[in-house]
């Protein structure tokens, strides 16, 4: 990790509860000043976790204060129970800080359909008050890991209206990654100040350019949640308007922050080895480009041969005819591994040797770029490959 300013205003907590194992991080409280604005999305999956569906109900009712977050249980697909789980973690949280259990966001990632060990998790939150303190980021990154290998965590700072703004993030997630809204748990904060109704906007733009544009198994989670706060603290006029300098700046580097941690946990996908970035190129529009991508990488054929570094690439063509775009004039299509030209109308390349192919392919860091020949739309998704580790570490998942 790079270094990790602190951001003015922001406190966290970061302590091991015992919630699944002794000895690790697996507890996160962070704390919120007085009219910070907080902006939120998460997953889209029908079967949401009980933390989710608290926090959607909390946002609706009340400005964020603090955020409770812990690993090891996901506390999904535990019904009613669930519920009053994660709502009594708010009002123990809301009683030990002084503020409204509504003012709580809670958070969990972890094994799902099994309940929160909440003799344990309560125990924790008093010496996560105590462990409070502004420069906890690294920690803080650890305490949300995991089947993650390594803590995730990304920082800038930027100039706005003479004043310096800090933008710090963390993230988790190796495996149960295709998001539909951002990420597996994701958080970033600033001390700029910005309107509550732009900062929502600006939270769901920075996920549909950075967590939305990833993909290890093609699962989508449960427990996705990728939040946004701004504590308002550094003195500078507060952006109200999309089309400002100051919002173009802000937004650069908050999309910035989020797209390294999004990237990051492809890195860190479950046994993965390569880092795969898919990019099609001239569609009629993006939502068709979009299509192709993740047709790509979520194909486990696909995803075994890089692995391999075996160039085995009809199997790329094969995907992308799947993809869903039933007038596509194969022909008119390019298909190319770094500056390598695998495959133009409709067949191999005829400078394609295989042994470049291969040369690519053993690469940690590769391209896939196809150029559909339908228009000037384009898009990017991230992937990796498959290993043997994927299987072994989602078959061992809870032992």
């Amino acid at each position: 990790m790079s270094q990790l300013h602190p951001v003015p205003g922001v406190l966290l907590g970061p302590v091991a509860a015992g919630i699944r194992k002794a000895q690790r991080r697996d507890l996160l409280l962070i704390t919120l000043p007085p009219d910070s604005r907080v902006g939120a999305v998460f997953t889209q999956n029908r079967f949401c976790a009980a933390p989710v569906q608290v926090c959607r109900e909390h946002l609706k009712r009340a400005a964020p204060r603090a955020l409770i977050i812990n690993t090891g249980c996901a506390n999904a697909g535990t019904g009613q129970p669930g519920l009053e789980d994660a709502r009594a973690t708010c009002v123990a949280v809301g009683e030990a800080l002084g503020i409204a259990p509504e003012r709580v966001l809670p958070f969990s990632t972890g094994v799902i359909l099994e309940r929160l060990p909440m003799e344990r998790l309560l125990a924790g939150i008093a010496p996560a008050q105590l462990a409070l303190q502004a420069d906890q980021w690294s920690a803080a990154a650890e305490a949300i890991m995991t089947t993650d290998t390594v803590a995730k965590a990304a920082s800038r700072q930027i100039t706005l209206h003479g004043q310096t703004v800090t933008v710090t993030g963390i993230s988790k997630g190796a495996g149960m990654i295709r998001p539909n809204m951002a990420t597996m748990l994701g958080f970033v904060a600033t001390d700029a100040a910005i309107s509550a109704e732009l900062l929502q906007t600006l939270t769901e733009d920075a996920a549909d350019h950075s967590f939305n544009r990833i993909t290890v198994d093609g699962d989508t989670s449960t427990n996705d949640a990728f939040v946004v706060m701004a504590t308002g603290v550094a003195r500078h006029p507060e952006i109200t308007a999309a089309d400002s300098a100051a919002y173009r700046a802000l937004r650069e580097a908050i999309v910035g922050v989020s797209t390294e941690l999004a990237q990051a946990i492809v890195r860190d996908g479950e046994g993965a080895t390569k880092f795969i970035t898919v990019r099609v190129e001239a569609g009629r529009d993006e939502a068709e480009c979009l299509k192709v991508a993740y047709a790509i990488s979520h194909s486990p054929l696909v995803k075994t041969a890089f692995f391999a570094s075996d160039p085995n690439l009809g199997r790329i063509l094969a995907a992308i005819g799947y993809a869903g775009i039933d007038d596509l004039d194969v022909t008119g299509l390019r298909l190319y591994l770094d500056d390598v030209l695998v495959s133009e109308q409709g067949g191999r390349a005829a400078s394609y040797q295989e042994a470049d192919g291969q040369r690519v392919m053993k690469q940690p860091d590769i391209t896939i770029r196809v150029l559909l020949g339908r228009g000037e739309a384009s898009a990017t998704v991230w992937t990796c490959d498959f290993s043997y580790d994927y299987v072994r570490i989602n078959a061992d998942y809870r032992s």
